[in-house]
């Protein structure tokens, strides 16, 4: 039960993981995320994030908590697969 993400959407302070969350205003709010899992590029969550939800990958550090944002939605399983995922 649990989500995969890039961890390149995450941001880290005092030692734990956050996402910014963008609300249906396009609104990004910061939240902890609970890491259940690492891949190489992607992380596992378990706790933090529904699966409904959209999250900011591209510029996070621009942003800010409840900043009001423009985006473009990317298909998840479009972005998962451009990753570099290590496979055996």
């Amino acid at each position: 039960n649990a989500l995969v993400i890039p961890q390149k959407a995450t941001y880290e302070v005092l030692e734990k993981r956050y996402v910014f969350v963008v609300d249906k205003n396009h609104v990004v709010k910061s939240r902890e995320i609970k890491i259940a899992g690492e891949l190489p590029d992607i992380y596992l969550v378990e706790n933090g994030l529904k699966q409904d939800e959209q999250i900011l990958i591209e510029g996070i550090g621009k942003v800010r908590d409840g900043e009001k944002i423009a985006f473009e939605y990317a298909d998840p399983n479009k972005v998962l697969s451009n990753l570099k995922v290590y496979v055996e």
